[in-house]
């Protein structure tokens, strides 16, 4: 399919082309992920949970995330590579730089971070600076104390008119890319039709332009699994074919489905 970059995903969306989304810790899972035809791959410090066997993300730090991107780097082709910011790396815009910068050097096309508009400065200042950036709002893992637990995000009109004008704010700072999380069906297909960037949904219905799953929960290998995770292992003989199922059942519109969505 050719180098997948930002300009492939700008052009996806305008014509109205579904994109996949899968994470991946190391080369063997990379390879995989990009030979199923998924056009960007998260190295997500979900791998605190996955791999470490953590309750959440906070203790992921940048060296750890240093070390996965290089890892996937190597087994990745033709995705998109974004690599997540652990918590407490980007608390300003100068850390965020530093750290950032590390990510980059370490082969990641693009950082994510979590956060409304308090990140609009570092989000301007490195994207000046030609460090892409995917922002996340709705449930943000790293901020699962402050939320209390991991709950959905947006049901209120308050809660939900915040989130539109946080995604509005964080696209006018440069954000090439948006993940929502666990937030209303409704609510993430008017950001999706508001906002010109790609808008990669996890638990936010089948309104935006991407879907993104761990691939420990699209294997059927998570203990415990959110509504919005199916298990694509189920009745298949391979990792490849589950993995081909999911992009697949993005891009033809079946997944998500309504048992998936939050209202």
């Amino acid at each position: 399919m050719g180098k997948i970059t930002i300009s492939t995903l700008d052009k996806m969306k305008a014509a109205g082309e579904k994109f996949a989304c899968i994470t991946a810790y190391d080369a063997t899972f990379s390879r995989l992920v990009s030979e199923a035809g998924a056009e960007t791959i998260l190295v997500g410090d979900s791998l605190g949970m996955v791999l470490q066997g953590h309750d959440s993300t906070i203790p992921v730090t940048i060296e750890h995330m240093e070390y996965h991107t290089e890892c996937v780097l190597r087994g990745a082709s033709d995705a998109m590579v974004i690599a997540d910011m652990p918590f407490m790396t980007y608390s300003d815009p100068q850390q965020a730089m530093a750290n950032a910068t590390r990510l980059l050097q370490a082969g990641a096309q693009m950082v994510k971070m979590e956060g409304g508009t308090w990140l609009s400065d570092t989000i301007s200042m490195l994207v000046e600076r030609g460090i892409p950036v995917c922002a996340h709002l709705g449930l943000t893992p790293q901020s699962v104390n402050a939320l209390g637990g991991f709950r959905v995000q947006g049901r209120t009109p308050k809660e939900a008119k915040s989130i539109l004008a946080d995604a509005v704010e964080i696209q006018d700072a440069g954000a090439s890319l948006l993940v929502l999380e666990c937030v209303p069906s409704h609510l993430a297909t008017d950001i999706s039709e508001k906002l010109d960037i790609p808008v990669i949904g996890i638990g936010a219905g089948p309104g935006t332009d991407a879907q993104v799953l761990v691939m420990h929960d699209l294997l059927g290998l998570s203990q415990h699994s959110a509504r919005f995770v199916e298990n694509f292992m189920a009745g298949r003989d391979n990792i490849q074919q589950a993995l081909k199922a999911f992009v697949d059942a993005v891009k033809d519109g079946s997944y998500p489905a309504e048992e998936h969505t939050y209202s």
